[in-house]
C-alpha cells in the first residue's frame, strides 16, 4: 500500500472512531438527563463536545477530499511521464535508425563509385572490341571472294572447318553477344548512376527536377524486388518540373514500391501514375495485393507501426515518407480494400511550399 493510501485510511478510521465517541456520548447525556433532570449543564457539556467533534470530522472530511485530489494530480503526472518517456525512447529508437540509415547510404555511394570505374573500362572496352569484331568479319568477307581460286584441296578443308564451327551461327551470335554485352554494362552504368543519385549523402540542396526521372531512377534501383513479383505499369501524365529535393523523393518511391511489392503475395501489379492538378502534380502508387486492414489503417504512418515479423521491418519506412512529403509542402493519403489492393495519393506543390524545415 502507498504513503497517500495509508494516510486514506489512516483518516477514514479516525472519522469512524469520533463518529462513535459522538454516539456514546450522547447516549450517555440522555442517560443522565433522564436520570438527573435537573442537572443541564452536564447536557450542555455534551452538545458543546459534539460541535466540537463535528467541527473536527468536517476538518478531517476536508483534508481527506485534499488529499484525494492530490493523489489524482500525482497519478495524472505519473501518467504524463510516462508518455514522454515512450516519446523520448520512440525518437531516440528513430535516430538511431536515421543514423544507420545515413551510414548505408554512404557506404553504397563510396561502393558505387568504386565500381563505376571498371565499369566504364568495360564499357570502353567492348566497344572497341565490337568494332574489331566487324573489320574482322568484313576481313573474311573478302577472303571468302577469293576461295574459288584455291585448289580443290584446300576449299574442302576450309569448308570442313567451317562446317565444324559452325560458322553462318557463329557470325550471327558473335555480333549479337557483343551487343548484349554492351546493353548490360549500359545498364549496369545506369543502375550504379541511379544509385549514387539516390545515396548521395548530404543532398539537401532544393532543385528543379523531373519527377518521372526520379521514379524511373528509384525503379531502376528496387527492379530486383520487383520483377519476380510483379508487373509495372507506368502512367505517366505531362508534369513540370517541380521544386524538391530529389534524393529524399527517391526514398519515397522506394518505400512505396518496396511496400507494394511485399503486399503481393505471389503475382501481381503494380500501377504508377502522375498528372497534375491545379499548381500540384499528384503521384499514385497502387497495388493489387492483400490490402490493409480498416482497423490499422489510421495507423501506418505512426513511428515504428508495422505489421510485418520481427526483423522483417522497423516501422519507420511510411512516416519516413510522410515526414519528407510534410516538408515538401505537400500531403499523402491512402485508400485501401483489404483483399483487393492499396493504392498510395501523394500531392506536391510545382513552386517549392514555405514550410518549416
Amino acid at each position: 500500500m502507498t504513503e497517500p493510501e495509508k494516510d486514506q485510511a489512516s483518516l477514514r478510521q479516525e472519522i469512524h472512531r469520533l463518529n462513535k465517541i459522538i454516539t456514546s456520548l450522547m447516549d450517555r447525556a440522555e442517560r443522565e438527563a433522564n436520570k438527573q433532570s435537573g442537572t443541564y449543564g452536564l447536557f450542555q457539556d455534551a452538545v458543546m463536545l459534539e460541535n466540537q467533534v463535528r467541527r473536527r470530522t468536517v476538518e478531517l472530511e476536508s483534508a481527506l477530499r485534499e488529499n484525494e485530489r492530490i493523489n489524482r494530480d500525482l497519478t495524472r503526472e505519473r501518467e504524463e511521464q510516462r508518455k514522454l518517456i515512450n516519446k523520448l525512447e520512440d525518437a531516440h529508437n528513430q535516430l538511431l535508425q536515421s543514423e544507420k540509415l545515413a551510414s548505408i547510404g554512404q557506404l553504397a555511394a563510396g561502393v558505387a563509385h568504386e565500381v563505376n570505374n571498371p565499369i566504364g573500362f568495360v564499357n570502353s572496352n567492348l566497344d572497341m572490341l565490337k568494332s574489331y569484331v566487324e573489320q574482322l568479319l568484313a576481313l573474311h568477307d573478302q577472303y571468302a571472294q577469293y576461295e574459288a581460286d584455291l585448289p580443290p584441296e584446300a576449299i574442302a578443308q576450309l569448308n570442313t572447318y567451317k562446317h565444324n564451327i559452325d560458322i553462318d551461327y557463329l557470325r550471327t551470335d558473335i555480333v549479337t553477344l557483343v551487343n548484349e554485352s554492351i546493353d548490360g554494362v549500359a545498364r549496369v552504368r545506369r543502375i550504379v548512376q541511379d544509385l549514387r543519385d539516390f545515396s548521395r549523402p548530404g543532398n539537401s540542396e532544393w532543385q528543379t527536377t523531373d519527377i518521372h526521372t526520379c521514379i524511373d531512377s528509384t525503379l531502376n534501383v528496387v527492379w530486383n524486388e520487383i520483377k519476380f513479383k510483379a508487373e509495372v505499369i507506368r502512367k505517366y501524365g505531362t508534369l513540370p518540373p517541380i521544386e524538391c529535393l530529389p534524393s529524399q523523393l527517391n526514398q519515397v518511391f522506394l518505400n512505396l514500391l518496396v511496400n507494394a511489392v511485399q503486399a503481393i503475395p505471389e503475382w501481381g501489379t503494380i500501377i504508377i501514375q502522375t498528372s497534375v492538378e491545379q499548381e500540384q502534380v499528384v503521384i499514385t502508387v497502387g497495388d493489387n495485393g492483400v490490402g490493409i486492414d480498416e482497423n490499422i489503417i489510421s495507423h501506418i504512418f505512426d513511428p515504428f507501426f508495422t505489421t510485418k515479423p520481427v526483423g522483417k521491418g522497423t516501422g519507420l519506412g511510411l512516416s519516413v515518407t510522410y515526414g519528407i512529403i510534410e516538408k515538401h509542402g505537400g500531403h499523402i493519403e491512402v485508400d485501401s480494400i483489404p483483399g483487393k489492393g492499396s493504392t498510395f495519393i501523394i500531392h506536391l506543390p510545382i513552386k517549392r511550399a514555405c514550410v518549416a524545415p
